[in-house]
């Protein structure tokens, strides 16, 4: 499968790649910085800036079979970037006829009660409203087969493979966990159209997903 990855430096997006080339896909692979990225016969870096129109975002995208948003400004441009840029990215996959469309989003980012009352959320109100808005738009104003990912707060820990679905409570997830999350629901179509909230917990990954 030919996929593009938006954000592909990124913190998550770096085990991304690596888990998509280990399943013998090939990448277009997005960013700012497609420098930092190594090409290779089945990974294309490119130059993506979400701020650019629509059209010039579908030009790097066609001919691709799937789409991940995994772009963050990590709180630097919540607007451009992690609401309205997820969007344009919806936007152009659909003009580009990618029905595919796999988003990384944040714990509990469509119930915004939960928000003062969870720890880990409290720090990051603005994100989650930015998230709030890009996943509220991916479900309720596209028709794409849409899975979003929403993990609690990333840390930077050893994999587990293991995790929790629809937590009742906020947490933490390593962020090799998650990545791992998003290389599985690819071709999964119990995924499709799901919003998928997740923690680290005691059930296999492939266990938790097929369960969805």
């Amino acid at each position: 499968m030919k996929i593009f990855i938006a954000g592909a430096t990124g913190r998550v997006a770096k085990f991304v790649v690596e888990g998509l080339l280990a399943k013998g896909h090939t990448l277009v692979c997005g960013s700012r910085h497609p420098e930092l990225l190594t090409e290779s016969e089945r990974c294309k870096p490119v130059l993506l800036d979400l701020h650019d129109d629509v059209s010039k975002i579908q030009e790097l995208i066609n001919g691709c079979d799937a789409v991940y948003f995994l772009a963050g400004s990590r709180g630097k441009d919540l607007l451009q970037t992690d609401a309205f840029g997820a969007v344009k990215l919806m936007w152009a996959a659909e003009a580009a006829g990618i029905s595919r469309y796999i988003m990384l989003s944040s714990l509990y980012a469509l119930e915004p009660e939960k928000w003062a009352v969870s720890p880990s959320l409290q720090k990051i109100t603005n994100y989650n409203i930015s998230k709030f808005f890009a996943d509220h738009y991916l479900i309720h104003s596209t028709s794409l087969n849409y899975t979003i990912i929403q993990p609690s707060i990333l840390k930077e820990e050893p994999a587990t493979g293991k995790i929790e679905i629809d937590p009742a409570s906020d947490g933490a997830n390593p962020i090799p966990d998650v990545a791992a999350v998003l290389c599985s629901v690819l071709d999964k179509e119990n995924t499709y159209r799901k919003v998928i909230k997740c923690k680290s917990g005691d059930t296999p990954i492939e266990t938790a997903l097929a369960a969805v």
